[in-house]
């Protein structure tokens, strides 16, 4: 399927179908306080970082889709509820390019929900 895209898109396939299942591995048995965890005040998180994977690959593949022609779509960011899920202080656009410390800390999230979120943008 990914022979039939143009480049730039078969390149973002193969990113993402590298991490595929990795977010399971990197999360399992982890409680919230550990998904939080920062060894250093300028480090980020693997909440953050499951979030921010996430939401990235959310974002580029709409765009992706946009720019072969498709119609226009919503990420399930917005779509699927998971901005209400996760019930973050960021707007709905955040991804997380940019953040500050401060912010890395905001994003706490159980693994159940890092994962759902990822599963979902996955499959899409």
């Amino acid at each position: 399927m990914a022979a039939d895209l143009p480049l730039p898109a078969r390149l973002l396939v193969d990113a993402f179908e590298r991490v595929q299942g990795s977010v399971h591995g990197v999360v399992d048995g982890l409680d919230e306080e550990a998904l939080v965890w920062r060894p250093d005040a300028e480090a980020n998180s693997v909440a953050w970082l499951v979030w921010h994977l996430a939401r990235v690959q959310d974002d580029h593949v709409v765009g992706v889709a946009e720019r072969l022609g498709r119609p226009p779509a919503e990420q399930v960011w917005t779509a699927g509820g998971w901005a209400r899920r996760f019930d973050l202080p960021f707007d709905d656009a955040a991804h997380g390019y940019g953040h500050s410390s401060d912010e890395v800390e905001q994003v706490r999230a159980p693994a159940e929900l890092l994962t759902g979120y990822d599963e979902i943008v996955d499959t899409r």
